[in-house]
């Protein structure tokens, strides 16, 4: 082995991924969405919100994998492999993209607090649809070995609400 080898190993430490909170509004238990879907977590652990306003930013650095074509969902993968996935509102892929702006398509790169786009959640509440929002970590079991959760209530849109622990 060579000294360079000797002296200079790589450190193989893995960096835990900060995640940001997508939007302005309230947290709640992701157990309390009114969705079995997400609820019971079939999807994978996350966060859930009831927004204050429509604004969505990017909760991580990473590249955009996917927007639905109904525009009511954003795929996202960090660097580490993390992948996620914000779901818009509940049942609203039914709105076919009305109430959605989206300002990002796959294959984009962003960064935390990057605009993703808005949605109207007046016209969600008016076409009868729930404007809870959800944030879940769709290979938590393959990636991710802890959740760990900043104690927040009210948060702002950018504010710092979690880290995952990579295994």
């Amino acid at each position: 082995m060579g000294v360079r080898k000797l002296f200079f190993k790589k450190n193989k430490t893995k960096s835990n991924v900060i995640i940001s909170s997508p939007l302005n509004g309230k947290i709640i238990p992701l157990e309390d969405v009114p969705d079995p879907v997400f609820s019971q977590k079939m999807m994978g652990d996350g966060f859930a919100f009831i927004p204050n306003n429509g604004k969505v930013l990017a909760p991580i650095d990473g590249t955009v994998t996917q927007v639905f074509p109904t525009k009511h969902a954003i795929g996202m993968e960090t660097k580490e492999g993390v992948e996620i996935l914000l779901h818009l509102g509940l049942d609203t892929v039914e709105l076919n993209g009305e109430g959605f702006e989206i300002t990002v398509k796959a294959g984009d790169k962003i960064h935390t607090n990057d605009s993703l786009g808005t949605f109207d959640l007046a016209y969600l509440k008016e076409k009868g649809k729930e404007t809870t929002t959800v944030l879940v970590f769709t290979n938590f079991d393959e990636k991710i070995s802890e959740l760990k959760r900043y104690d927040s209530d009210e948060v702002n849109a950018g504010t710092q609400i979690g880290e995952l622990v990579l295994k």
